[in-house]
């Protein structure tokens, strides 16, 4: 049996999931699309179902990709479950009109965020409610559990609605339903009234902005870094470090084949430490990289995104940067990619399906891939330039800021076409659902494990075979005059350049032992973060632009690293940063 949960996009319908399907939960596809949902397995009371959590629509008819998806997910389901916001009735309805117009399947109406009713001084009746709309209505607290078993026996009992609905009478009868069930009384603003307010009236609400923003990254570097000194380095320094130089010491002894296998898979120690970033093998670096000096600032990352999302506040920071937005050819819900981007840029340039038009995907997709850093790569950006002072990591990202913003005002200037408007919802402040939060971050940290270790033990794995045939020393030989004279940066940088195709973060990371100058560490990882996306980002700006799109803006990437690169050395140098 298939269940499916829809609804308006901020209804509660991820709360409700998670309520309903406990921890295995799956996030794919829908066959044919870019378009994400989740999946997951409801077993409670004697119902075994597949329970499905579609993209948020407003109607049947569909106006993007998103709510073409959903609207196929509601012809294959065999039970419709309407998740509506209790605090607006009469838009949510609308859509509960068209399900009941158009499909003669089992249907239940959940009432969600019914604690919310009460604080806005609303009553509805539900009894009268279910009675007009003929299918059974379920009020639901998904921040306490409150009505769920209801649900569940609504939906063993569940039938198709008894009401007959024609489509240019609906907001008639939508009208007479709210006027029979729904009484509102007077209420006092509360504190909560008066934040909702200030977060997206100027000026107060740019000062939330910049606050929510600083405390956040503060948030995760201060979790970040602790994970990695009190919890990651102790790992690997008293446990597996004992088990690496025992492999070492067995390696060192088994003649040529066993150095080869040392070089690969243990790298370079010496006087019996092992200096895990510098390493460079699979078994070390390769390890210790994603594990150790990434994961902890993705999970920071992801922890606090996630508490932003279900606290309805992201919403808002993109009306606030709709303006900026716009004059890059996007509006401001271009906030989504560019904020996942920060974390992964994977999960980033999935989210450039919000966009219905080819150019607003491309102009989104390029500045993706070209001026925002993930998590990872800012890690170890941050770790190569932070011991020579803050103002060093400073100007990497302030040069990738003006990247953006003058490499996204020239495609929107010259490329053919309009950026159309998008009409966003605000949602209500909320309290987080921490076990609803703790299992997205738990989704999001397990997607990263399985696709970062694999790529970038690959990418150790290359470097380390390139190394060996003297193929990088050939391509650095032929790259010396850009490399050198316009960058001014050593040939042995071209290895860098090869692995930063498959990991950036350990790209960045391989000019540490290369004994570059403080202008050419800043020159590397700027160009570094331009020249081109990771090889996973890649496959997916494939998939989402297409092969003719994605060529033109490999383009663009190159040239603009091209021309960066030697714009910041000349400028480093006649500033004496040497």
């Amino acid at each position: 049996m298939n269940v499916l949960l829809v609804g308006n996009p901020n209804v509660g319908k991820s709360v409700l999931f998670s309520r309903l399907t406990g921890a295995r939960v799956i996030a794919s596809n829908y066959p044919g699309s870019t378009v994400s949902m989740m999946s997951g397995r409801l077993h409670q009371r004697g119902i075994d179902a597949d329970l499905v959590d579609a993209p948020g629509t407003y109607t049947l008819y569909p106006t993007n990709k998103a709510e073409e998806v959903a609207i196929k997910l509601v012809e294959e389901a065999d039970i419709v479950v309407n998740v509506v916001d209790s605090t607006s009735l009469e838009r949510n309805l609308s859509l509960t009109m068209d399900i009941i117009a158009a499909v003669k399947k089992p249907l239940v109406v959940v009432l969600s965020m019914w604690d919310e009713t009460s604080h806005r001084g609303i009553e509805i009746d539900v009894s009268r409610l279910q009675e007009l709309l003929g299918v059974r209505v379920v009020p639901v607290c998904g921040l306490t559990g409150e009505g769920i078993k209801e649900l569940i026996s609504a939906v063993k009992k569940a039938g198709p609605s008894s009401l007959k609905v024609k489509k240019e009478d609906k907001w008639c009868l939508i009208g007479s339903i709210v006027e029979k069930v729904q009484k509102l009384h007077h209420r006092h603003h509360t504190f909560r009234d008066l934040l909702t307010e200030a977060s997206i009236r100027p000026p107060w609400a740019y000062g939330i902005a910049l606050l929510s923003v600083f405390f956040s990254f503060k948030v995760i570097r201060f979790i970040g870094e602790g994970l990695i000194s009190r919890v990651c380095d102790p790992l690997f320094n008293n446990f597996y470090t004992p088990l690496i130089m025992k492999l070492s010491a067995f390696f060192q002894s088994g003649g040529p084949v066993g150095s080869f296998f040392h070089k690969i898979l243990i790298g370079n120690i010496s006087s019996g430490e092992i200096d895990y970033s510098l390493a460079f093998g699979l078994l070390t670096t390769g390890l210790y990289v994603p594990l150790a000096m990434v994961l902890p600032y993705v999970f920071s990352f992801y922890l606090v995104l996630g508490f932003l999302e279900d606290l309805g506040y992201l919403p808002r920071l993109a009306i606030l940067t709709d303006r900026v937005f716009h004059k890059l050819g996007l509006h401001g819900y271009a906030i989504v990619p560019t904020v996942l981007g920060l974390g992964c840029n994977v999960p980033g340039a999935l989210s450039l399906r919000l966009f219905e038009e080819k150019r607003e995907k491309f102009i989104a997709a390029t500045l993706l891939a070209v001026a925002i850093p993930c998590m990872a790569q800012t890690a170890m950006i941050i770790g190569i330039l932070g011991r020579f002072g803050g103002q060093y990591v400073s100007i990497v990202f302030f040069s990738l800021f003006c990247i953006w913003l003058v490499l996204g005002n020239l495609l929107n200037r010259f490329l053919k076409g309009e950026s159309p408007e998008i009409l966003l919802e605000i949602p209500p402040y909320r309290k987080p659902v921490w076990h609803a939060l703790l299992k997205k971050l738990w989704m999001r940290i397990h997607w990263f494990i399985m696709e970062a270790i694999p790529f970038v033990l690959l990418g150790v794995l290359i470097v380390n075979l390139l190394y060996f045939s003297h193929i990088i020393e050939f391509v650095s030989w032929i790259f010396a005059p850009v490399i050198e004279k316009i960058w001014g940066l050593p040939q042995t940088a071209v290895g860098a350049l090869v692995v930063g195709f498959l990991r950036k973060d350990v790209a960045v990371g391989m000019l540490r032992p290369m004994g570059l100058s403080l202008r050419q560490l800043i020159v590397g990882s700027t160009v570094l973060a331009v020249y081109f996306p990771c090889v996973a980002t890649f496959i997916v700006l494939i998939r989402e632009l297409g092969v003719k799109d994605m060529f033109k803006s490999a383009l663009i990437m190159i040239s603009t690293a091209l021309l960066a690169g030697g714009l910041l050395n000349f400028i480093l140098t006649a500033l004496g940063i040497e």
